[in-house]
Order: structure tokens, then sequence, then C-alpha cells
């Protein structure tokens, strides 16, 4: 069996956020870092990352509004 497989013309693969698996808050000095951990669905599986949670809430909003399958909820 053989999958449908996008390739780029930069020879890339799309990978999808599943859902957000946890979350961290990194303290330095003076400053909060909110980090969520998301986990990526694509040709070769799933893998998961760490990524500002500021980027992840503008870039994928539905990760974070309960209408998203596979979400835990923070």
């Amino acid at each position: 069996e053989v999958d449908d497989i996008q390739v780029k013309e930069n020879l890339t693969v799309e990978t999808m956020p599943l859902r957000i698996e946890d979350r961290e808050v990194k303290r330095l000095r003076n400053k909060e870092i909110e980090t969520v951990k998301v986990i990526w669905g694509g040709p070769a599986g799933e893998n998961a990352t760490w990524a500002l949670e500021s980027k992840m809430r503008e870039s994928y909003p539905e990760l974070f509004s309960g209408n998203f399958r596979g979400q835990k909820f923070f």
C-alpha cells in the first residue's frame, strides 16, 4: 500500500499539529516564557517538539479552543 505524500518544491513535507501534550513556564531573571509540547503528525508518524505558546495560539488557535480532537486543556 502506498501513502499519498505531498512533497513541496523545496523537498519538505508538511506536518500538522495533532494535540497539545504538555505546558511549561520557563522562568528567566525577569521574564517568564510559556511553552507547549506539540504532537505533530505527518507521513513519518508522530513526533513532539516544544514551541512558544503564543506562536502556537496565533498559528493554530483551534488547538486551544476545546473543539480540537486529542487536545488536553490547560
